[in-house]
């Protein structure tokens, strides 16, 4: 009901504005906020498991995580897993068909750049474990992200990689990074019914603007989860009399969390 329910959003009318959390704590917060669905970010929720950002949050954590936010919720989630964690398709199956079961509407599931041949299979090992129980899959492209390519080059490749994704059983495109509304409007126009996703970044155009160039969902990425820890670093330091420390960039923080048992 709720995938269904999710589904649905990305076709209301009116861009879909995601904020992204990061436990159940943030993620009742959002809801309280008005949100018609809460979405994961997976270096967030990486961050508050004390795991740095970057594909090494173990599938356990991930998905005990994920549940305690289904508990607090009554909108559907989406769960940002990054590559499935897992290299493969079958395990990365297994891995989404629990969240399935603990109530997730909703996955992004990355290519981290590579080889769109990996994420097909993944999606398409996803599609087979679930059988006829419904997830609506945002398949993430970092043509964008990782600068792999711009301009022409770089909306064609999206569009290349949509379509591999698309005919394994991706439902929806992600494309973080792109900012261009133009480009924004030539990806969704060759996406045609295919809900384009992007996410916050400098530059970004009005939700009016990018709504009207075909864009039907938006996500707030790491944006609000920095906001809250650089928050918490500068109270600290503030309440217990210090220096305003450095400022708590995603390097950093990543820095930070980086673990010796990894």
């Amino acid at each position: 009901m709720t995938a269904s329910r999710f589904r649905d959003l990305h076709r209301a009318g009116t861009l879909l504005v995601l904020p992204n959390a990061w436990d159940a704590g943030s993620a009742a917060a959002i809801q309280h906020a008005g949100a018609p669905a809460v979405a994961t970010t997976s270096a967030g929720v990486a961050w508050a498991c004390g795991w740095p950002d970057g594909d090494k949050l173990p599938a356990s954590e991930l998905l005990a995580s994920v549940t305690r936010m289904i508990s607090v919720l009554s909108v559907p989630l989406s769960a940002d897993i990054e590559e499935g964690c897992s290299n493969d398709p079958d395990e990365v199956g297994r891995f989404v068909a629990s969240l399935v079961k603990a109530g997730v509407s909703g996955i992004n599931i990355e290519d981290a750049g590579r080889d769109p041949a990996e994420l097909t299979a993944k999606i398409r090992a996803i599609r087979a474990a679930l059988g006829d129980r419904d997830l609506y899959i945002n398949a993430r492209t970092d043509i964008y992200l990782r600068g792999i390519a711009t301009g022409d080059e770089a909306v064609g490749e999206v569009v290349r990689r949509a379509g591999l994704f698309r005919e394994a059983g991706a439902d929806g495109l992600f494309a973080p990074g792109i900012a261009n509304i133009d480009e924004v409007r030539r990806v969704a126009k060759a996406l045609g019914d295919m809900p384009l996703n992007v996410m916050l970044v400098p530059g970004l155009p009005s939700h009016e603007a990018l709504y009207e160039a075909g864009a039907r969902r938006l996500s707030a990425g790491i944006a609000l989860a920095l906001d809250a820890y650089a928050a918490t670093a500068k109270g600290a330091a503030g309440f217990m009399g210090k220096a305003e420390p450095e400022g708590l960039s995603y390097p950093l923080l990543n820095r930070l969390l980086a673990r010796t048992d990894a």
